[in-house]
C-alpha cells in the first residue's frame, strides 16, 4: 500500500514566512506555521500531528549553532509552532531557521534584550498598525525591513474580517466573506501572512504584537461587538478569532487561549532604558458610547463606571508604571489616547471609540503619571490610519495645565488606501486643539530612536499604496527631551 501524501499538491511549507517575538534577556519565541496550500481551510497538512526541527545560530550562515530541537505541530493548532527558545545571551543577535521533511524555511533574525540591570545606549524601533490586505500594498513594510530595527511593534488591526469590497473598490480581494469560523480567520491571516514584504518585516528583528478590534469584529468591546448579536454567536465567533491570532502570532505559551478569553497585555525591560507596557483596550472595555460617533463627552462618556481597560488591567498597569526602573515607560496600546476636538467650531466633538469616550480611566492613568513621578511617559499607538504628535497636559480643560506624556500615533500600512500629507482640517484643527502639533494622513510606520537622554521619532511615509514601488519619505521628525515632555521639531 503506498504512503498517503504528506503534503497537498506537494508545494511548500513554509508559505506563511516565519517570525520571532515576545523577547527576554535569555529567550525568544520562535513562530512558523506548516501551510502547503495556505488558503485551504486546514492548510493543505494531515489531520495529524508532525514534527519540525529548528535551529538558532549566531551567523547568518548557521555554522555557529545554539540551539536547536523539534517541535510538534498539529491540526488542533494550524500546525503552528510556538517553539520558547531559552539560554540565549542577553542583548544578542541569533540567526534561525526552520526545517521540514527536507524543505528549509527563509532565515530570520532574532535578538534578545538587555540585562534589567543594564543601560543600554540606544534602542531602534518601528511602530505600525492596521493593514487592510484589499486597500493596497505593503510597501511600507518593505521600508521598514530595510531600516532593520531591533524590534517592531504592531498595535492592532493585523487582518480585517470584513468580507470582499466590491469589484473595482479594492486592489486586491480578501476572496471571501466575513470571517466567522475558526477556518475562516485562519484562511485570513494565511492570506495575509503569504504578502512577501509583511514576511520580510517579521524576518529582520522580532515583534511583540498587540491587537485591535479588526482581528475580531469591528468596533468590538468586552461585552457585545459593533452589531447586534446573541451572547452565544459572540463568544463563539471571539474564541475562533483569538485562537487563530495565538496560531499565527509569535505569542508565548502564557497567552494561550482559553475559548474566548486571551491574556494579551504584558510588559518588556529594555534595560533600563525603555520598559514597554503593551495594553488591550478591546477585551475588557466597557461598550462604546455611540460606537464610532463623534459626540461630545456626556455623563455616560464620564461616568466612573466605564473603564477601556478593565479593572485587573488597570491595576496591573499603575503597578508595573510604579515599579518600573526604566528612564522611559512606553505605553503600547490601541487607540487615540489624547482628547482632540474633531468638530469645527465652538461645539466640541469626540470619538467614543477612543479613551475620550472613557475619560475617568484616562484621567486616573494621568494622576498617575504625574502623582508617582513616572519617568518620561510615551504612548504609542494605531488605529486610527493617520499620524498624530501630541503633548498630553493634566488638564485637558485647564487653563494652566502641565504635560505630564507625548502621545505618537502611527498612521496605517495600507487601510484607508492611498492618503494625504495635509488634511484639509488641519487648517482648523491645530487652533482647537494647541496640544496637537502635527497630523498627516498618508500610510507609513514611525521609527524611534531612543537614548538615556533623548527620544526621536520619525514619522515615515510613502505617498500611494494603489500601486507598487513608492518611494519612503519622512514627513516630519520630533525629538523628546527626557524630563521635559515636549514635542519639538527636529
Amino acid at each position: 500500500m503506498a504512503a498517503p501524501k504528506l503534503l497537498a499538491r506537494g508545494l511548500y511549507p513554509f508559505s506563511l514566512g516565519i517570525a520571532c517575538g515576545d523577547p527576554t534577556p535569555t529567550g525568544i519565541v520562535l513562530w512558523t506555521r506548516l501551510a502547503p496550500d495556505p488558503l485551504a481551510p486546514g492548510g493543505g497538512m494531515p489531520q495529524r500531528p508532525v514534527e519540525v526541527s529548528f535551529q538558532i545560530a549566531k551567523d547568518e550562515a548557521m555554522s555557529r549553532v545554539v540551539a536547536s530541537g523539534t517541535a510538534t505541530a498539529g491540526p488542533q493548532w494550524a500546525h503552528s509552532v510556538h517553539v520558547e527558545v531559552e539560554g540565549l545571551q542577553p542583548d544578542s543577535w541569533y540567526w534561525y531557521q526552520f526545517k521540514f521533511r527536507g524543505e528549509v524555511s527563509p532565515k530570520g533574525r532574532a535578538r534578545t534584550l538587555p540585562l534589567p540591570s543594564v543601560m543600554p545606549e540606544k534602542l531602534r524601533f518601528a511602530f505600525a498598525s492596521c493593514q487592510n490586505y484589499q486597500f493596497g500594498y505593503y510597501t511600507a513594510f518593505d521600508h521598514l525591513a530595510q531600516e532593520s530595527p531591533d524590534l517592531v511593534v504592531h498595535l492592532g488591526d493585523y487582518i480585517y474580517e470584513s468580507g470582499s469590497r466590491k469589484e473595482g473598490m479594492s486592489i486586491r480581494s480578501h476572496q471571501s466573506g466575513a470571517c466567522m469560523t475558526l477556518d475562516d480567520y485562519r484562511v485570513r491571516y494565511a492570506l495575509y501572512k503569504s504578502d512577501p514584504l509583511l514576511q520580510r518585516a517579521h524576518e529582520v528583528a522580532p515583534w511583540i504584537v498587540t491587537w485591535d478590534d479588526h482581528e475580531f469584529a469591528n468596533n468590538c468591546n468586552g461585552i457585545i461587538p459593533g452589531k447586534p448579536m446573541v451572547a452565544r454567536e459572540f463568544l463563539s465567533r471571539r474564541a475562533a478569532a483569538y485562537q487563530a491570532y495565538f496560531e499565527h502570532m509569535p505569542l508565548r505559551r502564557a497567552s494561550l487561549p482559553s475559548g474566548p478569553d486571551l491574556l494579551l497585555y504584558r510588559d518588556f525591560n529594555f534595560g533600563k532604558l525603555a520598559s514597554f507596557q503593551v495594553l488591550d483596550t478591546r477585551q475588557y472595555r466597557s461598550v462604546q458610547v455611540g460606537g464610532e460617533k463623534v459626540l461630545p463627552q456626556g455623563k455616560a462618556a464620564l461616568s466612573s463606571k466605564r473603564s477601556i481597560l478593565g479593572e485587573t488591567q488597570k491595576k496591573w498597569l499603575f503597578d508595573s508604571l510604579s515599579t518600573s526602573p526604566c528612564s522611559w515607560n512606553v505605553l503600547a496600546q490601541q487607540v487615540m489616547f489624547a482628547r482632540v476636538d474633531m468638530t469645527r467650531g465652538e461645539e466640541k466633538g469626540y470619538n467614543m471609540d477612543k479613551w475620550a469616550g472613557y475619560e475617568n480611566d484616562r484621567r486616573q492613568l494621568i494622576r498617575h503619571l504625574q502623582q508617582n513621578k513616572i519617568a518620561n511617559p510615551v504612548v504609542i499607538t494605531g488605529d486610527i490610519h493617520s499620524n498624530w504628535a501630541s503633548e498630553i497636559p493634566n488638564d485637558f480643560d485647564g487653563a494652566k495645565a502641565t504635560d505630564v506624556a507625548v502621545e505618537l500615533v502611527g498612521t496605517s500600512i495600507s487601510s484607508s488606501g492611498d492618503g494625504q500629507d495635509k488634511p484639509k482640517r488641519n487648517s482648523w484643527l491645530f487652533n482647537e486643539n494647541p496640544h496637537v502639533k502635527f497630523h498627516n494622513n498618508e500610510r507609513g510606520y514611525v521609527m524611534c530612536e531612543v537614548t538615556p537622554t533623548l527620544w526621536r521619532a520619525d514619522f515615515r511615509t510613502v505617498e500611494y499604496i494603489t500601486r507598487a514601488g513608492a518611494p519612503r519619505q519622512t514627513r516630519a521628525s520630533y525629538v523628546v527631551e527626557a524630563g521635559a515632555p515636549k514635542l519639538v521639531r527636529a
